[in-house]
């Protein structure tokens, strides 16, 4: 809820204030015992505040008071923090003090409202049970099956397999969250509908659809994607040629319009051979328009396939206990058989109280919209799932509602995005991005959110919000005044100006009224070519644009002195750092993407909440500046495509926590003598992920294997020492580390053409990548020495003789990817594949082969279900 977010949004200023070893502002410590009481009481009040289960219009008007005080108070303090930095006016420190008194003189009259609902029966049941039991949460890794759908799952998978050779088109037809993305992914993950075709792909369309970025999507899945200069046509060419003359699938996903099918059909060849689209959509006429298609209608769920899923999802293989069933089968039948809503209700009671009593209030609370139809009717069976959210899970859900629909996020960046916009409490001995991921896995585990891909640690990668689920963020967030997305036709007159968090897709959305005077956040997703017309921004915390040039914004950005986050891309040609970084005295994420590299000027030594680094083309980082104050930057833990990083015991000192670190390194004459202490990065003891890129000339080939020292902490390692000769001795040190998992080696050179493992080496590795590497010739292992092995990749590796064949007795190995090879690694796989089938099954291992052309004739025989060929 706003009025949460915005309590905690001021004790995060006030902390950072307090934190600062040079504040822009001081506050005495009176004045900050003083704050803190009157925001910690509305807090702990909130946190146990329910006010009404049932949907309504209107905000709550005891929490619109409480957010009103809250912004005010955010108002006050960051109005005299620009005023202070800008203009250098140190004469209104009293003002302050007095304004904000002012401010929290509201907040007393709401502490004894507050006060009095505290004490009533009711308010003391909700507050009991807002804690989830421990033992309750289900798995994020747990696989969603189609319950009830068995019928229509065979006949999706008849007609995409059928024998029949001319292009067919199978429309999926059905209300919101009626199962047709499940049902169409449930099919084109099925590996024997996958192994029916030579290719194929996914594309989600959405109402706001872009034909360009549909054939960007699918071109990258078939890693044929060439660049962002090609046109829509040249685009849509690559994507025919690829399809033309292969029997390819493809799906696209939620279709909302007939002139976009027609964007799209004219990009995919009909072959005679068989090939497939597969179209989802919630509209009837657009799928009867579809030429020579057969629809799949997703009827509801009847009660008793109701009752499995929802019995699934709250309860697991354990079952229902007798004593909740006959109440449980009252909320399913509530549902009126939309899987939507039992997955979120089920979601939802399985982080609760497994009570007859809580059960029952719910069961009340959903009789009264029984009576709705189609997506009001699951829109207010959702909004009660929201009501029941923990109210420090509910800013963080309204979020969401600001990414574009049907938008893969970066679980990275949310959690970076959720961090800046001080939405998280903090708890003792968690940094603020660890219980950002115990929030986001709640909301997965709810199944507010749907996981996209998780990363090789098991935490979420990428996630996504169902359509539905996103306009109800939209709706509560609008209403709670939390956030809103402009659009000219959808947003009422003057609600823009009141919202504190607006993302913003198109110029023609902005009228001349948008004044924005109090937007603290702003998304900015430009399409190709705008440009944001100069609008004022004086308290932005957040502006996140990394796509597209901001030139209008850079001219004024050293006005955002309160900015916690800033991404955008740079396009000046210039070498120096396009900000005056030194005012930005609370920045916590800088990502930065252009054409060149940047110089940091030395003050960014001096930024004590920054967090994350991250420039996409290059940033030369100084020496920390000498100095008696010296600033450890405890919070930093993402530094991203640094050049020439000097990695002194002054710089170790001053980067304690780093996890996430890129480097790279020129040409350099000088690399022997030690210039740039390499050896110091194994100090570096909380370091996870790590990309070294070292550009040598060749005489310096075999240098750096003594020079460089990797920290026992590391999890993911991509290093790539251009035409060196280093490769044995290194892998020598990056085989003991304990905790890899994840290795890519690119463009070394293996010096006697040979690369021999020994036991007890890479004992946690699970993917291993050599791409590019020259001379390596034999490569000598066995089984044991990779006892984790999954995923296996080779790249242009022009003179390996041949795949290991002791690699086929890992049993974890699950996929080994083949690119650009010569024939015989390509035979040698093959090789590793049967023996490997023999021992655990045709199931267990895949292998995918990219080949040039002329190689197509020699190898066509290898073919097989577990063996893909690709040119």
């Amino acid at each position: 809820m706003a009025a949460y977010a915005a309590l905690l949004s001021v004790m995060n200023i006030i902390d950072n204030l307090q934190l600062h070893p040079r504040p822009p502002i001081s506050l005495p410590p009176t004045q900050v015992e003083s704050l803190t009481k009157n925001i910690k009481f509305p807090q702990e009040f909130l946190e146990g505040y329910n006010p009404h289960l049932g949907y309504t219009t209107e905000a709550d008007p005891l929490e619109s008071r409480i957010a009103a005080a809250a912004y005010a108070a955010e108002d006050v303090i960051e109005s005299h923090i620009v005023d202070r930095i800008i203009t250098g006016d140190g004469e209104k420190t009293t003002s302050l003090y007095e304004d904000v008194e002012k401010v929290f003189d509201e907040m007393s009259l709401i502490e004894k409202e507050a006060m009095e609902i505290k004490q009533t029966p009711r308010h003391q049941l909700l507050h009991a049970k807002s804690t989830p039991p421990d033992g309750l949460s289900s798995s994020i890794e747990q696989k969603k099956r189609m319950v009830g759908a068995d019928d229509v799952l065979l006949e999706m998978k008849d007609k995409l397999t059928s024998d029949c050779r001319d292009l067919r088109i199978v429309p999926v037809v059905g209300m919101g969250g009626s199962g047709k993305t499940t049902l169409a992914m449930s099919t084109y993950q099925d590996r024997l509908v996958k192994e029916h075709f030579h290719v194929c792909a996914w594309a989600t369309i959405s109402q706001d659809f872009s034909i360009r970025e549909m054939l960007v999507e699918v071109l990258r899945q078939l890693d044929q994607y060439a660049g962002e200069n090609l046109s829509e046509g040249e685009l849509g060419e690559v994507l025919y040629k690829h399809f033309f003359g292969r029997k390819y699938l493809i799906v696209l996903d939620d279709m909302w319009s007939v002139e976009a099918w027609d964007g799209v059909r004219r990009f995919l060849p009909d072959n005679k051979n068989g090939s497939r689209i597969v179209v989802t959509t919630r509209l009837s006429n657009l799928a009867s328009n579809l030429p020579n298609s057969n629809r799949i209608e997703m009827n509801l769920l009847d009660e008793a396939h109701s009752w499995d899923l929802f019995s699934s999802i709250v309860f697991g293989e354990e079952g229902c206990p007798l004593e909740m069933e006959k109440i449980g089968k009252k909320i399913v039948r509530t549902c009126k058989g939309l899987p939507l809503s039992i997955v979120v209700i089920g979601g939802f009671l399985a982080k609760s109280k497994r009570t007859s009593e809580f059960w029952e209030s719910i069961e009340e609370n959903l009789n009264s919209i029984v009576n709705l139809e189609g997506d009001e009717c699951c829109l207010k069976i959702l909004h009660m799932s929201y009501r029941q959210l923990p109210v420090y899970l509910k800013p963080c859900f309204l979020y969401m509602g600001l990414f574009p629909e049907d938008q893969v996020i970066r679980a990275s960046r949310l959690v970076k995005l959720w961090v800046s916009e001080g939405l998280l409490k903090p708890a003792s001995g968690k940094t603020l991005e660890e219980i950002a991921r115990e929030y986001l896995k709640d909301l997965a585990d709810r199944n507010l959110i749907l996981i996209d891909e998780l990363g090789i640690t098991g935490n979420i990668k990428h996630c996504k919000i169902h359509d539905l689920l996103r306009d109800l963020c939209l709706r509560e967030a609008r209403k709670e005044r939390f956030c809103s997305v402009v659009t000219r036709l959808a947003t009422p007159e003057g609600m823009v100006n009141a919202q504190r968090r607006i993302a913003i897709s198109k110029n023609e959305d902005i009228n001349d009224s948008l004044s924005m005077s109090v937007v603290r956040s702003l998304m900015w997703n430009l399409e190709l070519g705008q440009v944001p017309p100069p609008l004022s921004f004086r308290l932005l915390r957040v502006l996140a644009s990394c796509r597209y040039p901001l030139p209008e914004f850079q001219e004024n950005m050293f006005e955002l002195v309160n900015s916690r986050f800033l991404a955008f891309s740079a396009p000046s040609p210039v070498l120096e750092f396009p900000l005056p970084i030194g005012v930005f005295w609370n920045l916590q994420t800088l990502i930065v993407n252009g054409f060149y590299t940047y110089t940091a000027p030395a003050d960014i030594w001096s930024m004590p909440h920054i967090r994350h680094v991250q420039f996409r083309t290059g940033l030369y980082l100084p020496d920390p500046p000498n100095g008696h104050d010296e600033v450890v930057l405890g919070n930093l833990q993402t530094l991203e495509r640094i050049e020439n990083f000097s990695c002194s015991e002054r710089v170790v000192k001053r980067i304690p926590n780093i996890q996430k670190l890129g480097i790279y390194y020129d040409y350099d004459e000088n690399l022997d003598d030690d210039r740039y202490c390499l050896s110091n990065l194994e100090f570096l003891d909380k370091l996870e992920i790590c990309t070294f890129r070292q550009r040598m000339s060749p005489r310096e080939a075999g240098s750096i294997e003594s020079l460089i020292n990797f920290p026992h902490s590391l999890k993911k390692l991509t290093i790539e020492i251009y035409q060196s000769e280093c490769w044995d001795d290194i892998l020598d040190k990056i085989g003991s580390l304990p905790l890899l998992q994840k290795l890519k080696l690119l463009e070394g050179s293996f010096g006697e053409g040979q690369w021999e493992t020994s036991k007890g080496q890479f004992r946690s590795l699970k993917f291993l990548t050599l791409e590019s590497c020259q001379d390596l010739r034999v490569w000598t292992t066995e089984s044991s020495h990779f006892p984790c092995l999954e995923q296996l990749g080779l790249s242009r590796l022009d003179d390996l003789e041949e795949i290991p064949f002791d690699l086929a007795d890992i049993s974890t190995l699950g996929a080994i990817k083949v690119k650009f090879c010569c024939e015989s690694v390509v035979v040698s796989a093959k090789r590793v594949l049967e023996e490997h089938e023999e021992l655990y099954g045709e199931a267990a291992l895949r292998v995918r082969v990219r080949l040039c052309g002329k190689h197509e004739a020699a190898l066509e025989s290898l073919a097989s279900p577990n063996f893909r060929v690709a040119y």
